[in-house]
């Protein structure tokens, strides 16, 4: 039976422009696809993103659920494309408040937008419930740019007993710092839900940065790779001194050196 794996993507082109992360999130899920995987994408819904031109459309049975951050009810709409050319289907994560008329991680005036952390969160549950929606259990989910690190924290804690999510293995990608800013003051408080309790965020900075978040995406995941060349070398040595597996930069024919690691991750069961 193939195994399933959710990618959780930040960017992936041709929605957004070409970056290394980009060009990662629509080149991977097709190689892994292609090598006899089952996969579901998701990604937020940039307000960059021309909806006509992608093809882009609401998809009612999985929208109109609420998500309460920080005190704050935030409809989540869900959204479907898929990818020219090929057989992937993208899911997207929207929101009025969030998402729509904004541009990407910085404003028209190139400043980081002060809510990126609550962002990321409302990114993250907002795929966490939806997946649950669609009744589909991945072996693996693969993380990759920082809106996805919150998520190795939520399945191994607040979604840890939900039968999607019970089994699954968690990889987090390493990508260069995108961010100078930390997410602000309340980034932690907003993070709590369920058992994803305060005291477990005590052993990061009061003001969580995007180093911070990586230390905190690589305690909570299965696996580390390093994506592209030049990740931050404080976070491959605290995923070296976490003892977590790690798949070093593969360079450009990468196909096969992920599927190898997702076999060593999540093993065949005897």
């Amino acid at each position: 039976m193939a195994k399933k794996v959710l990618f959780i993507n930040q960017e992936i082109t041709p929605y957004v422009p070409d970056t290394e992360m980009s060009v990662m999130g629509r080149q991977l899920p097709q190689k892994i696809q292609e090598s006899g995987f089952e996969i579901r994408t998701f990604m937020p819904k940039w307000g960059i993103i021309n909806e006509r031109r992608g093809q882009l459309h609401e998809v009612i049975r999985l929208s109109g659920m609420n998500l309460i951050i920080d005190d704050t009810d935030h409809p989540l709409i869900i959204k479907v494309a898929s990818i020219p050319n090929t057989r992937i289907q993208v899911y997207f994560i929207d929101n009025d408040d969030y998402f729509m008329k904004r541009q990407m991680a910085l404003d028209e005036n190139g400043e980081e937008y002060a809510d990126n952390g609550e962002r990321a969160i409302f990114f993250a549950r907002g795929v966490l419930e939806t997946v649950k929606k669609l009744r589909w259990t991945p072996d693996i989910i693969h993380c990759q740019g920082w809106m996805a690190d919150v998520i190795p924290l939520y399945i191994k804690t607040a979604y840890h007993d939900e039968p999607s999510f019970a089994n699954t293995k968690v990889v987090t990608s390493l990508f260069q710092n995108q961010l100078k800013n930390d997410f602000g003051e309340n980034f932690k408080r907003c993070v709590e839900f369920r058992d994803a309790k305060a005291e477990l965020l005590e052993q990061y900075k009061d003001k969580v940065d995007l180093t911070e978040l990586g230390k905190m995406a690589i305690d909570y995941s299965d696996g580390i790779v390093e994506a592209v060349a030049g990740v931050s070398q404080e976070l491959l040595d605290y995923a070296a001194s976490k003892s977590v597996p790690v798949l070093r930069y593969p360079g450009e024919d990468f196909g096969e050196s992920y599927t190898k690691f997702y076999e060593q991750i999540c093993p065949d069961e005897e």
